[in-house]
């Protein structure tokens, strides 16, 4: 809707907002190739102003979608972009999450970024917890369980993330909480094995 009325009423801007969140769709929906081509090509048709605090969470999301197809370096790069400007324009309200992509693509890099990963989500797990945002928090506690549980610490794994998860009393429904039950049945799994 946002893209069929930003052209019905030349608004161009707008038009390229609705591609990013098209962007964010597709790679949501499992076609990160399309998603990170629509970002990128939405975002450098957008001066950096024109999205405000918009603009760093679209510019992580295309970090995302490039680690999700392998363009790792990339990735990293647009991910430290997103960070940089986040500090410089004092966009806290997403900070934690920009942490916890930077992990994620770190972790793509195979062990040698796995420690460094580590330090981002707790980073990223504390900003969450102090800025209250929960559902950032259950993002990079998820993401720390991940690599706890691969490092052979289980229990500290489900410790942490139980935690967090037992904080919600809503949207079990939702992909994020979805995710990280599944992940703690896991880890009950590998502590019956």
């Amino acid at each position: 809707m946002m893209l069929e009325l930003s052209v019905r009423h030349a608004v161009t801007p707008w038009g390229n907002w609705a591609r990013c969140y098209q962007g964010v769709l597709f790679t949501r929906r499992g076609d990160p190739i399309a998603g990170s081509r629509l970002l990128h090509t939405s975002l450098n048709d957008l001066p950096e102003t024109a999205l405000s605090i918009q603009y760093t969470f679209f510019t992580a999301e295309l970090a995302s979608a490039l680690g999700d197809i392998g363009e790792i370096e990339e990735g990293l790069a647009a991910i430290a972009r997103a960070l940089a400007r986040s500090e410089r324009n004092e966009e806290g309200w997403c900070f934690a999450e920009l942490l916890r992509i930077k992990g994620e693509l770190l972790l793509l890099k195979g062990e040698l970024g796995a420690a460094e990963a580590g330090n981002h989500f707790r980073q990223s797990l504390d900003f969450a917890h102090r800025q209250g945002a929960l559902s950032w928090e259950l993002r990079a506690a998820t993401s720390l369980a991940r690599l706890l549980r691969n490092q052979g610490q289980a229990a500290h794994a489900k410790a942490l993330l139980q935690r967090v998860y037992g904080r919600f009393t809503e949207g079990f429904g939702t992909a994020d909480l979805i995710t990280a039950r599944r992940v703690l049945d896991e880890l009950d799994d590998a502590a019956d094995a």
